[in-house]
C-alpha cells in the first residue's frame, strides 16, 4: 500500500491532483479542504495516501493531514460508505468539524453534509461515536485556571496545529478571536477558532 507520496505538484483540479515522484505521475483524488490546503503547482508537496484497490481500477486517495485520512479510513468502514462518498463528506465539512459533530452525536450538522440523509448520518454517529474518543485530545483541551493572553494564544494555536491546520492559518484565526474578545476562556477561543477556520 501506498502510505504517502512526496514529489512535484504538476496538476491540481478540484477533485484530483498529479504528483510527479521519481520520474511517475500518480493521479489522486482529494477532498476540497485538501485542494485548497495544497500549494500551487510546481511546488514541492507531500499528500498522505490511500490505496484503493478494486477488481478493475487502483485508486489513490490524498490527504493534507494525517486526521483527515484516518477520518477517512474510519468513513469507509462504514456501511454504505465508499471512497467516493467519504471524499465528498470531507469536501462538505473540515476534519476538525467531522470529528466534533460525530462525538457530540450531531446529527443537524452532518445532515447539512451535501450527498449525506438522515440514514447515513444517523450510521456515521452510531458506527463512529465511540471509535473517534482517541482523538478527543485534539478536540478539548482543560481549562486550568485563567491564562495569560499569549500563554493562551499558544495553546490553542498547538491545539489547531495537531488538528492538521497550517500554523499560519491557526494563527491569524486565533488572533482574530483574541482581538475580537480578549477575556475570553480557552475551551472558548478553541472553539470559536475551529469555527473561523472551518468557514475559510
Amino acid at each position: 500500500m501506498i502510505a504517502q507520496i512526496r514529489g512535484q505538484l504538476i496538476q491540481k483540479s478540484p477533485g484530483f491532483v498529479i504528483v510527479e515522484a521519481s520520474g511517475i505521475g500518480y493521479q489522486v483524488y482529494v477532498s476540497l479542504n485538501t485542494f485548497y490546503d495544497l500549494p500551487g503547482e510546481e511546488q514541492p508537496v507531500r499528500v498522505y495516501t490511500y490505496t484503493h484497490v478494486r477488481e478493475d481500477a487502483l485508486q489513490l486517495y490524498g490527504f493534507s493531514t494525517l486526521l483527515e485520512k484516518e477520518l477517512f479510513q474510519l468513513l469507509i468502514g462504514v456501511s454504505g460508505i465508499g471512497p467516493k462518498l467519504a471524499l465528498n463528506i470531507l469536501s462538505g465539512i473540515s476534519a476538525p468539524l467531522l470529528l466534533r459533530s460525530l462525538s457530540l452525536g450531531d446529527l443537524t450538522r452532518l445532515l447539512s453534509i451535501p450527498g449525506v440523509g438522515r440514514k447515513i448520518a444517523e450510521r456515521m454517529i452510531l458506527d463512529l461515536k465511540e471509535k473517534v474518543r482517541k482523538f478527543e485530545s485534539l478536540i478539548s483541551i482543560p481549562l486550568k485556571g485563567p491564562r495569560p493572553p499569549d500563554e493562551m494564544a499558544e495553546d490553542v494555536i498547538s491545539a489547531l496545529v495537531n488538528l492538521g491546520y497550517k500554523k499560519g492559518q491557526a494563527e491569524k484565526a486565533v488572533e482574530s478571536i483574541l482581538k475580537e474578545r480578549p477575556g475570553v476562556k480557552l475551551e472558548e477561543a478553541l472553539k470559536e477558532s475551529l469555527q473561523v477556520l472551518s468557514k475559510s
